[in-house]
């Protein structure tokens, strides 16, 4: 029973380690999705179209007709008046009960409240735009930082059969020393290459270390997160065969349907509902006002309820309100809002204009990247056939130790360029599929 119970305790370990590496194991899909859920900038943005909302709610209510109710009650001393037959009370303590119910709407304003409903309307927009554009910046960055850790990783790897092939070079040429076939000297400096190598080692593995906490950092993970992180690295060559295909103006159309733009094009959309309200305050104002109510008193005959009927005044009136001297303020208040019209028209050109040019950049970085790569990988095949050459001259001593070593360290140098053209250049297609409206998946 006992070693049945800690067969079961393995397998069940066995079963929670293999579940926590598959969770620990990130994609870049994954990593953008939570940055974009759990990111503070985001949850800072998304109370500010609460906030956005709850105004534009505000300024609906502030269309519906004000409505109020009142009641007093009074006691008085000293002399009063018989309310039936004018005659003066002397020394009598009277009271009385009053209510009324009230309600005023404005018929006319010069349309300023709803314009300023539309200006709102418009600013919520603008608050979910200025979300969107923060997560698209997060999900740059985030890709970015996971394509320099997938970088960092490809170079340690490579480290690692580097180093992992000269530690057997190591053997055989000490195996040739023992042989008389090569001089100590030889195996002096074959080992000399290999602790450069393993010093290349080191610094891979702390590039790797530095960028998976940076893009740990991005991503804002709990501490406890922290030693069980990593990121899926790709089974195929993500940049191979893989070409820029839409041309620059395509691409810019599909642009301008980003956070940035539409951005621009509400604050100016706002700005002429805000000349708009700002204009309707010059205009003469209408407004309707109706009342009803009623009253007791203890001077009077009758019960209370019964003088409350007969004692009923309705009333219904209109008003018109014309702005005179303070409509200098209001002439003032619409001139700056016509220019801020005019301000927000040249934003928004100025904002096309700058994507128009990043786009440029993009598309140009994007075929000098590729250009780059095919040039580092051409240089890496040579070279590797240079070295498979110089290897085995090597081997047979035909070559010293000294021209082996410095074909090794060439060969490293041109395995790591390539692999930096090739993130470069995978991470400049990313950037494309960004403007084009694409999401971002490896």
């Amino acid at each position: 029973m006992k070693k049945t119970v800690v067969i079961a305790l393995f397998l069940f370990s066995s079963f929670t380690l293999v579940w926590g590496q598959k969770v620990s194991q990130w994609r870049l899909e994954d990593c953008i999705s939570y940055a974009r859920e759990n990111n503070l900038q985001v949850k800072i943005g998304e109370i500010g179209v609460e906030q956005s909302q709850r105004v534009l709610n505000e300024s609906k209510w502030s269309m519906a007709p004000s409505l109020s109710a009142g009641m007093s009650h009074n006691m008085s001393w000293g002399r009063s008046v018989n309310l039936q037959t004018l005659e003066i009370i002397k020394n009598k303590r009277t009271m009385s009960t009053s209510g009324s119910l009230s309600a005023s709407a404005t018929v006319f304003g010069g349309l300023s409240k709803q314009n300023s409903i539309k200006a709102n309307r418009t600013s919520l927009l603008i608050a979910s735009e200025q979300v969107e554009k923060i997560k698209n910046d997060i999900t740059i960055q985030i890709t970015q930082a996971y394509l320099q850790l997938l970088l960092s990783k490809e170079i340690e790897r490579s480290a690692e059969e580097s180093c992992k092939s000269m530690e057997e070079q190591v053997d055989r040429t000490a195996k040739l020393v023992d042989a008389g076939s090569q001089a100590y000297s030889t195996l002096l400096e074959v080992k000399a290459q290999l602790a450069n190598e393993k010093s290349q080692l080191v610094s891979a593995r702390n590039d790797v270390r530095s960028n998976r906490l940076n893009l740990m950092q991005l991503l804002d993970l709990p501490s406890d997160m922290w030693e069980t992180f990593d990121v899926v690295a790709p089974d195929r060559d993500l940049a191979a065969n893989v070409y820029p295909t839409e041309t620059m103006n395509s691409i810019y159309e599909r642009a301008l349907s980003l956070p940035q733009i539409k951005i621009a094009e509400y604050d100016l959309q706002k700005s002429n509902y805000d000349y708009k309200a700002a204009r309707g305050r010059l205009y003469p104002s209408i407004s309707v006002q109706a009342g009803y109510g009623s009253y007791y008193s203890d001077s009077q005959s009758g019960a209370f309820f019964s003088q409350f009927d007969h004692n009923r005044n309705p009333s219904l009136g209109f008003s018109l309100s014309i702005p005179i001297f303070n409509a200098l303020s209001y002439r003032m208040s619409a001139r700056n809002a016509k220019d801020e019209i005019e301000r927000n028209r040249l934003t928004l050109q100025m904002q096309k204009q700058s994507l128009y040019k990043e786009i440029q950049s993009a598309y140009n970085e994007a075929f000098s990247a590729l250009e780059r790569m095919r040039a580092a990988e051409e240089n890496m095949k040579s070279i590797q056939e240079s070295f498979t050459y110089t290897e085995n001259k090597f081997n047979v001593g035909m070559m010293n130790a000294t021209d082996y070593n410095l074909a090794k360290s060439n060969l490293f140098k041109a395995v790591s360029s390539y692999y930096q053209a090739k993130y470069q250049y995978l991470f400049e297609l990313k950037i494309l599929d960004f403007y084009k409206g694409k999401a971002i998946t490896l």
